[in-house]
């Protein structure tokens, strides 16, 4: 049985690791928060037709046994709203054993089949297939990556066509979702890349700070892509490329207007899977890069490098928060009399987790989101959010686990059928 002695010694101990957590994630929340802020206001943009199509683009479809979905794909950048002549389909049938190959060939795609035991994953598929492109007789000025599940909206090219004209060399587009009302699981993967899109991404890209790589939807200059080259093949190619190019000196932009659908996971199971091996590459990144991403934010004093590091090392911080959280739990359940457990600075916390966790809804429905039924998921948001951390540090301990985990995709939608959902929701 503890004495008093030694509840206050814990209770000491408790609060001086809490001080000490508070400080290193205040400065860092405050940081975040404020560079939020330039994301509220959604500027005007000027029309992509004022912007004649000149470029001529590669797509490039990174396909893993997706023949219940690769057809829709392909019919949907068939029909895309740019002259026919001056973009090209390729489908990557990776390691495939059903009919993905046949199927995109069926379709309209240029597909190429590819087999490779060692070099297993999405960055040693792309990296095969831009050198190929690079071979060919005719020239691409760009090349733009998706997913077999996701599908473009019509306007895709002419944005990315807009954005390459203005001299921008690499735009991730938004991020949005295939079927954000399937489940909650899937409504909070699509409640967190909705507010992304505008806190987190559309803000960096009005204050000058590099965007990050969402893994789809995004474009790359062919000549800036030869000059540095791919070399991304970690689990999570798209960050890595991302700093790959912050510490050469460039950026990603962001087109809000030139839209991807992705099909979000459905079950907890698929969703831990699929985060878990996000959190593995970005641990592996965190490990690998953060120290020349400092250096060079130093050394240059290069604020693009540093909000990138930052970025690098953000689910550190989260996992801190954590800690916090459960620091006060402990002091609610042992240190706190039952008549002081609702007293006004108590009641202050509760209110403020609460306006921290539901403010995400005013973003969802700025961006025209915001439904009664993903309302209803929003209550159980935090739930989603508190998986996380676990998450986090699993993904941590197995960074150096490089085994692709492939997820299943079968939402076989079309433009019409994520109008009609968004209607109904």
């Amino acid at each position: 049985m503890l004495l008093n002695s030694d509840l206050q010694i814990f209770e000491f101990f408790i609060d001086s690791i809490l001080f000490v957590l508070q400080f290193i994630i205040v400065p860092v929340a405050i940081y975040l928060f404020v560079i939020s802020i330039f994301g509220w206001v959604k500027r005007k943009e000027e029309s992509a037709d004022n912007y004649p199509p000149v470029n001529r683009f590669a797509i490039v479809v990174a396909a893993h046994n997706e023949e219940k979905v690769i057809g829709n794909i392909v019919r949907n950048l068939t029909r895309l709203d740019y002259p026919a002549h001056l973009y090209d389909i390729f489908v990557i049938a990776d390691n495939c054993s059903d009919n993905t190959y046949k199927i995109a060939r069926e379709n309209g795609a240029i597909a190429f089949e590819r087999f490779d035991d060692k070099k297993r994953g999405k960055g040693f598929a792309l990296e095969w297939m831009f050198e190929k492109i690079f071979k060919m007789e005719k020239h691409y000025d760009a090349v733009c990556v998706l997913d077999a599940d996701n599908l473009v909206s019509l306007n895709f090219l002419k944005e990315m066509n807009k954005q390459l004209c203005k001299g921008h060399k690499v735009i991730q587009g938004y991020l949005d979702s295939k079927n954000p009302n399937d489940s909650f699981i899937a409504a909070s993967y699509s409640a967190t890349f909705w507010t992304n899109n505008r806190i987190f991404q559309l803000a960096r890209y009005y204050l000058g700070l590099s965007c990050v790589l969402g893994g789809t939807g995004f474009v790359v200059s062919t000549d800036l892509l030869k000059e540095i080259g791919w070399g991304a093949t970690s689990l999570t190619e798209d960050l890595e490329f991302t700093i790959k190019l912050v510490l050469k000196g460039e950026k990603v932009y962001w087109s809000h207007e030139a839209v991807v659908y992705d099909e979000k996971p459905l079950t907890m199971k698929q969703s831990w899977r699929q985060r878990k091996r996000w959190m593995q590459g970005q641990a592996d990144c965190a490990c690998r890069y953060f120290k020349a991403l400092l250096s060079k934010a130093i050394k240059e004093k290069d604020i693009v490098a540093f909000d990138n590091a930052v970025y690098v090392v953000y689910p550190l911080f989260v996992v801190l928060g954590g800690l916090v959280m459960l620091g006060n739990f402990l002091k609610l359940l042992f240190f706190t009399e039952m008549s002081e457990i609702f007293d006004i600075k108590f009641g202050y916390a509760v209110i403020m987790f609460l306006v921290t966790t539901y403010m995400g809804i005013i973003f969802i429905a700025l961006e025209g989101k915001l439904s009664w039924k993903i309302l209803g998921y929003y209550i159980l948001y935090p739930f989603y959010n508190i998986t996380w951390i676990p998450i986090m540090v699993q993904g941590y301990i197995d960074r150096n686990k490089k085994e692709w985990v492939h997820t299943l995709h079968t939402r076989a939608l079309d433009l019409s059928d994520i109008r009609n959902l968004g209607k109904a929701g």
